[in-house]
């Protein structure tokens, strides 16, 4: 036999005059279905309650340092792609100084300012005739 069935027939054969109300009778039924919570079972709730809020809170934190992390990581990274373009646009303005100066028109220039003049008799090597006389020893 039920706890529910037990409360319900000892409340019916209570004299009349001690008989309480409805309300009162079905109150005590119901709270009888259910266990009688305890201090410690309350504790055990209110610990495990502070412990989930603890690792969501840290987990939180972590979560917040590491995209904080990734964001500062982010802007490290435009600035160094700035920098590389700044490079790299210097390394462009010095390469075409060096081939401005390397031009013949300004070769020519600068050695007439140097006393040089062009050469009445150019000579030409011709390896290929040395070349065919290694062969022929060889």
């Amino acid at each position: 036999m039920s706890l529910a069935s037990a409360r319900i027939q000892s409340s019916l054969r209570l004299p009349t005059r001690t008989r309480k109300p409805v309300g009162e009778r079905t109150a005590e039924i119901i709270l009888g279905l259910f266990p009688e919570i305890t201090n410690g079972a309350r504790a055990t709730h209110k610990y495990f309650a502070k412990f989930l809020t603890v690792v969501s809170l840290a987990g939180f934190l972590a979560l917040l340092g590491i995209n904080t992390l990734l964001a500062q990581d982010a802007f490290k990274l435009s600035e160094l792609k700035l920098e590389a373009k700044q490079v790299a646009d210097q390394r462009d303005a010095i390469n075409r100084s060096i081939d401005s100066y390397a031009a013949p028109e300004n070769l020519a220039k600068e050695a007439a300012i140097l006393g040089m003049r062009p050469s009445e008799t150019p000579v030409f090597l011709d390896l290929s005739a040395t070349s065919k006389a290694e062969v022929e020893r060889g």
